[in-house]
């Protein structure tokens, strides 16, 4: 088990360069970048000058030419200041240097460092990603185990509706019924509509800050957890009445052991597998992707709305920052998933699989 973690612990510095390198290519082929968008912007508010002067007057026209000339001055400043007077690979050696030392650079439109950034919206990702997904957890692993003990019940049957209805409304739809129905929409008042904290935050008693950030939690919540649970409840039902039918289960019942000791003591450890498995993938998905529309619906500015809205200014210190975290968090808890399989089931001997 010790050679199997060096071993993924190795790996992780290539894999994430790989990554790092692949991401840098295709945005260096990308059309738009950091300094085109300034050149624009500056040439909007070029324009707006132009037509306060008069149009087609010669102080207009003069502005122009004065305008035309600085341009190409102002773009090799700009590109000096960024690092572009640099050829792409001197750039991405620079940047994979400040990351060993998790330098992650500036904002280019921020004027900030970008670790300061992330450290900033932290709080709101890791507040919907964790409370979002432990009550997807609570909700479906014994909603599936129940499921699967009943199979074609009435109980099963009426469940599997919702669980259908869950599955097909996404959690941005549901996020925007939430809104109408109990945010002041177009009923009830009940939820704040934006922030994770009232304005008064600071002056609250423990007891209130912690009311105030579950109440401005709640519907983000669950809209985040309706798309979620859907899927882990199926996948729960299926594992555990696929372990149900298996012969070392009808074998533990003939010799008199009771249900219980069954499902807990045989089913529950294999049927788990494949869950825990796929925690590292939904983990991801929930703190950084899934949370991107319920943040922009909600108003929570966290990493979601932070890397979105630095891929679309081209803000590439951002964008690379951000991605090297979230791959190097990716490993690490794929990782932390494998060495919890073997803590489950020790039968499972990855380093003896990989060398076969």
């Amino acid at each position: 088990m010790t050679r199997y973690l060096l071993q993924r612990l190795l790996l992780i510095p290539p894999t994430l360069l790989g990554i790092l390198l692949l991401n840098f290519i295709i945005i260096q082929a990308a059309p738009g970048g950091p300094i085109e968008q300034m050149m624009a912007q500056m040439q909007d508010l070029g324009s707006m000058s132009s037509t306060r002067l008069g149009g087609g007057g010669e102080l207009a026209e003069s502005a122009h030419r004065g305008s035309q000339g600085m341009e190409a001055r102002l773009i090799a400043e700009l590109e000096a200041q960024f690092g572009f007077d640099r050829p792409a690979h001197e750039r991405f050696l620079l940047m994979v240097r400040q990351y060993l030392t998790f330098d992650l650079g500036e904002s280019f439109f921020r004027g900030r460092p970008v670790s300061e950034l992330i450290l900033e919206k932290m709080p709101v990702s890791i507040s919907l990603g964790l409370w979002s997904t432990l009550l997807i957890y609570l909700i479906s692993i014994p909603l599936g185990i129940r499921k699967a003990l009943h199979h074609g019940s009435r109980f099963d049957v009426w469940t599997s509706s919702v669980v259908v209805i869950g599955y097909a409304i996404p959690g941005f739809l549901f996020a925007l019924l939430l809104i109408v129905l109990f945010a002041g929409g177009s009923y009830l008042s009940w939820f704040p509509l934006r922030g994770l904290t009232s304005d008064d935050f600071d002056q609250l008693s423990l007891g209130g800050k912690l009311l105030d950030y579950f109440w401005h939690l709640t519907l983000p919540v669950l809209a985040m957890t309706i798309s979620g649970f859907a899927t882990l409840t199926l996948l729960t039902k299926n594992s555990f009445l696929e372990e149900i039918h298996k012969q070392y289960v009808l074998t533990a019942r003939a010799k008199g052991l009771s249900a219980s000791r069954v499902l807990y003591g045989h089913v529950f450890r294999n049927a788990m597998l494949i869950i825990i498995a796929g925690m590292p993938a939904a983990l991801i998905s929930i703190f950084f992707t899934g949370a991107l529309l319920i943040e922009v619906i909600f108003s929570l500015d966290g990493l979601g709305l932070l890397g979105f809205e630095a891929v679309v200014q081209r803000d590439y210190p951002v964008v690379f920052g951000t991605l090297y975290l979230f791959t190097l968090i990716g490993l690490l808890l794929k990782l932390i998933s494998d060495l919890t399989y073997m803590l489950i089931d020790p039968r499972i001997d990855f380093a003896s699989r990989e060398q076969g």
